[in-house]
Parts: C-alpha cells; sequence; structure tokens
C-alpha cells in the first residue's frame, strides 16, 4: 500500500515571501550566533573576563539590547555629504549578503532558487564582489578625508585578495567538475580518499592550500585584523564608517558578522561538505536531512567562524604595503600552482 503524501501548493507570491523570512533567517541567525559566540564571550575567554553577563542568562540578550541602543540612536547626516549615496551604502552591503545566500544549499530540497543552478559558485563570488562598491559609497559620500581614505584602502584591498579568493575557488571547480554549489556538496560526500569513503572526500584535505588562500582571503575582504588597514582605528577612526551613527551604523556592524557568516557558508559548502555528511554514513536523500541540513551546515560555519575571529583577536595589523604585497607576490603565484597541481592531478587520476 502506497503511503498517503500531503501537498500544498503555494501561489508564487507566497513562495516569494517563505523564500524572504528563510533568506533574513539565514542572515540574521549566523550573524547572531557569530556576535555572542566569538565577539562577546570568545574574546572575553581569551582575555580572561566573563564578557557581557547582564541582558538575559550569561549576556545572551547582549545584542538585542546593543540593537535597541543604536535603533534609539539619532541618524546623523554630515552637511557636505551627498545625502543620497550616504543613506543607499549601508544598504548596499547588507543586500549583497541576502544575495550570497541565494545559491547555498542547506539540504537536499533546501535552496532559495528554485531549478539548477549550474553556475552557483560564480555567481556567489561575483555578487560578494559588491559590497566593495557600498564601500567606497559609503567612504566618498561622507565628505570626510579619514572616511575616504578608508574606502580607497578597502576598494584597493578588496581587489587585490579577491583575485586569490577566486583562483582557490578554481581548483575546487576543477576537482568537482561542476560549479553547482550543491554538485559539489554531492561530490564531496559521495567520493573517496584513495579507494575509502569513510569520510568521504572533503575538500580541505585535498585543497588543503586553496583552503587556506580562501580564508586568508577571507580575513581580508571581511577587513579582519591582520588586514583591517581600511578601518584602522589609531589611523583613520574606523575609516569609511566614521560619519554614521544610528541605523546605519548598526547596518553595517550586521553587514560586518553577516558577510562573516555568508563566507563561512560558501567556504563550507565549497571545503568541508556543506550541509552533507559522508554518503558512507547514511542515505542523504532522506527527508531527515532537509531538518539535520541546516544544522550540520550551521556546525560547519561556526568552525570557520571561530577561526577568522581566533585570527582577528590573535595577530597584529599588517601595514598597506606589506597587505599587498602579500597578495600579489605570495598569493596568486600560489593559487596559480595549487590550479596547475590540480590540473594535471585531475588528468592524471
Amino acid at each position: 500500500m502506497r503511503n498517503p503524501v500531503l501537498a500544498l501548493e503555494l501561489a508564487y507570491w507566497q513562495q516569494s515571501i517563505l523564500r524572504t523570512v528563510g533568506i533574513l533567517a539565514a542572515v540574521l541567525l549566523p550573524a547572531g550566533t557569530f556576535v555572542y559566540l566569538f565577539l562577546f564571550k570568545m574574546v572575553s575567554f581569551m582575555q580572561s573576563r566573563l564578557g557581557p553577563m547582564e541582558a538575559g542568562p550569561f549576556g545572551s540578550l547582549q545584542l538585542l539590547a546593543e540593537v535597541g541602543k543604536w535603533i534609539q540612536k539619532e541618524d546623523l547626516v554630515p552637511e557636505r555629504a551627498d545625502r543620497g549615496l550616504f543613506k543607499i551604502a549601508p544598504y548596499l552591503v547588507v543586500t549583497t549578503v541576502l544575495l550570497v545566500y541565494l545559491v547555498v544549499p542547506f539540504g537536499p530540497d533546501l535552496t532559495f532558487v528554485s531549478g539548477a543552478m549550474t553556475g552557483g559558485i560564480f555567481y556567489a563570488v561575483a555578487v560578494a564582489s559588491i559590497s566593495t562598491l557600498g564601500v567606497i559609497v559609503a567612504g566618498w559620500a561622507s565628505a570626510n578625508k579619514y572616511s575616504l581614505m578608508g574606502g580607497l584602502r578597502a576598494g584597493g584591498q578588496l581587489v587585490a585578495y579577491e583575485l586569490p579568493m577566486i583562483l582557490a575557488v578554481v581548483g575546487v571547480i576543477i576537482q568537482a567538475g561542476t560549479m553547482d554549489m550543491r554538485g559539489i556538496v554531492a561530490a564531496q560526500a559521495g567520493g573517496s580518499i584513495f579507494g575509502v569513503d569513510v569520510i568521504g572526500n572533503p575538500y580541505v584535505l585535498t585543497q588543503f592550500v586553496g583552503f587556506l588562500i580562501f580564508m586568508i582571503s577571507v580575513q581580508a575582504e571581511l577587513a579582519q585584523t591582520p588586514f583591517d588597514m581600511p578601518v584602522a582605528e589609531s589611523e583613520l577612526v574606523t575609516g569609511y564608517m566614521t560619519e554614521y551613527t544610528g541605523m546605519r551604523f548598526l547596518l553595517f556592524f550586521i553587514g560586518e558578522f553577516a558577510s562573516a557568516g555568508a563566507f563561512a557558508a560558501v567556504g563550507a559548502t565549497l571545503f568541508l561538505g556543506g550541509w552533507a555528511v559522508p554518503a558512507a554514513w547514511t542515505d542523504l536523500d532522506n527527508n531527515l536531512f532537509n531538518l539535520l541540513g541546516p544544522i550540520i551546515l550551521l556546525a560547519k560555519m561556526c568552525l570557520l567562524g571561530g577561526l577568522i575571529f581566533f585570527i582577528r583577536f590573535t595577530f597584529p595589523r599588517l601595514r598597506e604595503d606589506q597587505l599587498q604585497k602579500f597578495a600579489w607576490v605570495v598569493l596568486i603565484p600560489l593559487s596559480l600552482a595549487n590550479i596547475l597541481a590540480t590540473t594535471i592531478l585531475k588528468v592524471a587520476f
């Protein structure tokens, strides 16, 4: 006897609303998790202190208190600023994060874009670069020399480190044989290393050089220490964000941690198998993974997020010339060598 199936047909506008709510949850949940775990607690542990403890159990509601505080603050616009561009810049940065999540798979059937996305990783990397425009616009529109210097530094830095990031992704594409992020997840879950499929084939092992280059580039893309010259407090007074207050400063703050979550989601998908576990363990087509997949992916995102913020709170800041030299002289040649080695091994084996 066949099992009855209850199907609910939704209108297009209803599907659009559900996708919008899902994307907002995918953006805000990792961002809030990263703020509490790493900014509030991990750095406090590293500095032998407790961190926020008053708002909620163990300070768990401190983020909501911070959001409430910034929403109440006055929204100021400098007299000589370009008001239109000044106001739109933080929304441009946050919107970029929303667009990245469109192609990230959260389970066997959990994607925000229906149908095949054969160029998913190409789209994700391309869209992630749009945030550079938001940063440059914020720096220029503020009519502040420190903001302008921060915006120009950010533009030069993001362009320099996007190249090795893209080249690191190319190695994964060659090995997986697809740019569809769902195909990359399947290749890792169903793969094997030297004929052993117990752990599948997570590309963090076979593409370890690419993984290191990708994570270093992510650190620079997020302007996190040691690549935080665009917002260096001792020189530029937070750089392109100097003139922002109230809700718009809050959007930049949310955008910073939401971007860290988005890059962690892409990195977990490319190098840690995304939402899946090795296919040798269980049947991945099971609908159970539509529930477990997002939890598994979030755990992997937290692993990469912890690495990002551990480096942020550990290493000293690089000078601008050191920062640029490291990208052009070290990372780009190394990523090209990784592509060459991957291509040779792909053809040979």
